[in-house]
């Protein structure tokens, strides 16, 4: 058994700074940081160490309660939630609710420019119910004016005001050393030691993957919502499925590139690309009433670039129209649209009926087995050889191609090097026969495989 980490919430209403101090703590510019109130929606997880004490970080949007709202409706001056946020606040504020009963200690983030507001006596009032650990952090403390106003959050009652910049990193280290304190005396949670399999949901914008991760998750991970573009982070949840662990990680929708919007969205969808980068498998999910778009199809190309693995699920499956024949035609237009992808499994789901929903995990753990797979040296050598001489490839510049050996360098993806005599003169077509027979053998379901060539010398 291994220790669980501990985990620390920062939670605070909008625009007090809350994603700049994540991502300060965490060491990595995670968290979408702009200067508007209302652009963290989503609870968003990294990891941080200090003075040997390593802890989860949970970044929270703005919490706003009934008395926050008011407060930002009474005053004209107040910067306005960003755009679309507002339709958002209930969920916001369930999100970092959940944030707070997950958490072990509660860093408490406010304003030492704004200086102290009824929105931060609704907050304190609200987090006093807890019995956790607060700490209150106050932010935008750069000058020293600021820092001796910090003394004036006192009246919370959430303990000794701590001022810090965020932005700057000043005041940054006294408040690790508390947090770590404070974790020293946390109890400690176990978890069973098993590798992590890092699942990515991606697609196009409101296909249906936030529905899906609070489907699988049994709670409501992510703010669903049928306004496209509503997940902006990249979203990390840990999950253990029949005794293993598993990160699920929710994505924006990645929309065609002269249809992203500057800003906020233009990092959202960065962050997708690169939550593909850090995944091993995808669920590439499609909209099942438009069919495979241009879109999907350079989604998949990413994803193959990647050389990640992929399931291709092709949700709102309730809501299409069909009959006896539906699936296994459907089947065969993706199979005709997403051409480079033919090894990849297909399920037909509904995140919001939860049709075949039961079906999506243990087919990317299988899939994430085969991404995993070895072929022993002298079976390699033999579907190699067997390929070879049953189809010779064509003879170039006058000289024939030769495959002298052949062994597999790597898995995660399976990657095999062929000793050749030249591979100036292999076919990208003589390659591809190679890896079709290879697969013959050794499905690698969903898999890419790579194929490398070296001269013998």
């Amino acid at each position: 058994m291994k220790q669980r980490k501990a985990v620390v919430a920062l939670v605070g209403r909008p625009n007090v700074g809350k994603s700049t101090l994540f991502n300060r703590l965490i060491g990595a510019r995670t968290a979408i940081v702009e200067d508007l109130p209302g652009t963290t929606r989503d609870r968003i997880y990294g990891e941080a160490e200090w003075s040997g004490v390593s802890f989860v970080v949970i970044d929270t949007g703005g919490l706003e309660a009934q008395k926050t709202a008011e407060y930002r409706a009474e005053r004209p001056g107040v910067a306005p939630l960003a755009r679309d946020s507002s339709r958002f606040v209930t969920e916001i504020t369930n999100q970092a609710q959940i944030a707070v009963e997950e958490a072990d200690v509660i860093v408490l983030v406010v304003d030492g420019k704004d200086g102290l507001t009824a929105a931060d006596e609704d907050l304190a009032e609200f987090l006093q119910q807890t019995t956790k650990p607060i700490l209150l952090a106050v932010n935008k403390a750069e000058s020293e004016q600021r820092r001796q106003n910090a003394a004036e959050f006192w009246a919370l009652g959430a303990g000794e005001p701590i001022p810090i910049s965020a932005f700057h990193g000043i005041g940054v280290g006294d408040l690790l050393d508390l947090i770590a304190a404070e974790l020293s005396d946390s109890p400690v949670r176990d978890e069973t030691e098993v590798d992590d399999v890092a699942i990515a949901l991606v697609g196009r914008p409101n296909v249906g993957k936030s529905s899906l991760l609070n489907t699988l998750l049994g709670q409501d991970r992510a703010i669903v919502s049928e306004i496209a573009g509503t997940t902006r982070d990249p979203i990390d949840t840990e999950m253990v499925y029949h005794g293993q662990n598993i990160t699920l990680i929710d994505t924006a929708g990645v929309r065609r590139r002269g249809r992203v919007e500057p800003g906020i969205e233009k990092y959202s969808v960065l962050r997708s690309m690169r939550s593909i980068d850090r995944a091993d498998v995808a669920l590439l999910l499609i909209d099942g009433v438009e069919g495979v778009t241009a879109q999907d199809a350079h989604i998949a190309g990413h994803v193959l670039e990647a050389h990640k693995s992929v399931v291709v699920l092709v949700n709102k499956w309730d809501i299409v129209e069909k009959n006896t024949q539906t699936m296994v035609e459907y089947t065969r237009r993706v199979r005709e649209d997403l051409k480079f992808l033919d090894y990849v499994p297909v399920l037909f789901i509904s995140a919001l009926t939860r049709q075949r929903v039961q079906k999506v995990l243990p087919t990317a753990l299988a899939v994430a087995a085969e991404r995993r797979h070895r072929i022993p040296t002298s079976e390699l050598n033999g579907v190699i050889q067997d390929a070879y001489h049953r189809s010779p490839p064509a003879t170039k510049q006058m000289r024939p191609f030769r495959i002298y050996y052949a062994t597999q360098a790597s898995v995660e993806p399976p990657t095999f090097i062929l000793f050749v005599n030249d591979p100036e003169l292999a076919h990208f077509s003589y390659l591809r026969y190679l890896d079709n027979q290879l697969r013959r053998h050794h499905p690698f379901v969903g898999t890419p495989i790579r194929i490398r060539l070296r001269p013998r010398s």
